[in-house]
């Protein structure tokens, strides 16, 4: 195994503390991801490039905290909906190994760098494909994640045609939710009756850096 970074440090640390049980090489392979996305990110526009707070928190570690609210299980089928430079998708691919994951965008470019990373990380995992949501037929899924900055009533209307029943939509969000949650109950009734229910976790006493940052579960 490579020799432990600040990164490897930061990162073990940081999941101990919150009880997010990975060994040493997924680990590493976050860290190296994380490097991945710098590279990547110089190149086409992945991830903000004013960062206020290391990638490796920022960014991956933020992806992993849905771990705290939802197990992903063997053989569960999840989809990452606006992906982006594969957030949460690749992170949680590699914490999740027995887990399958679906990377979707509409943009190529970012579709390609996942797609590169992918195999230069060796996931096996984790497929990333160049389409719209709109255009995903004939499969559901277990677990419809998402980091984009969509309205919660849009992700809704998408998850609601893509999850199996039972299923759930777990949000990467932002700021003041409340207007954005009743909207998104209120119009259900057009969305396969999804979502019924609507749970809100914040996350900002996990680090400074999440400040006004929650983690939001819809379900059917």
């Amino acid at each position: 195994m490579k020799r432990p970074t600040d990164d490897f440090t930061s990162l073990e640390s940081l999941c101990a503390e919150q009880a997010i049980t990975l060994d040493a090489q997924k680990i590493q392979q976050l860290v190296d991801y994380s490097h991945l996305l710098e590279q990547w990110n110089k190149k086409i526009n992945l991830v903000s490039r004013k960062e206020d707070a290391p990638v490796i928190i920022k960014h991956i570690f933020h992806s992993l905290l849905i771990a705290l609210y939802h197990p992903f299980s063997k053989g569960e089928k999840v989809l990452d909906l606006g992906t982006g430079g594969g957030l949460p998708g690749i992170p949680l691919s590699i914490a999740f190994p027995d887990s399958n994951f679906v990377l979707v965008d509409a943009t190529g470019k970012k579709i390609t760098a996942c797609q590169a990373m992918i195999k230069e990380l060796g996931i096996s995992n984790a497929v990333a494909l160049h389409t719209r949501v709109e255009e995903l037929k004939g499969v559901l899924f277990d677990t419809v994640l998402s980091r984009q900055v969509a309205p919660l009533e849009q992700l809704c209307a998408y998850a609601g045609r893509l999850l199996k029943p039972g299923g759930i939509l777990v949000c990467l969000k932002g700021g003041n939710l409340e207007k954005e949650i009743a909207k998104a109950l209120d119009s259900s009734k057009d969305h396969q009756g999804f979502p019924s229910k609507v749970e809100l976790h914040p996350i900002s006493s996990i680090s400074p850096f999440f400040s006004e940052k929650h983690i939001v579960i819809a379900r059917g």
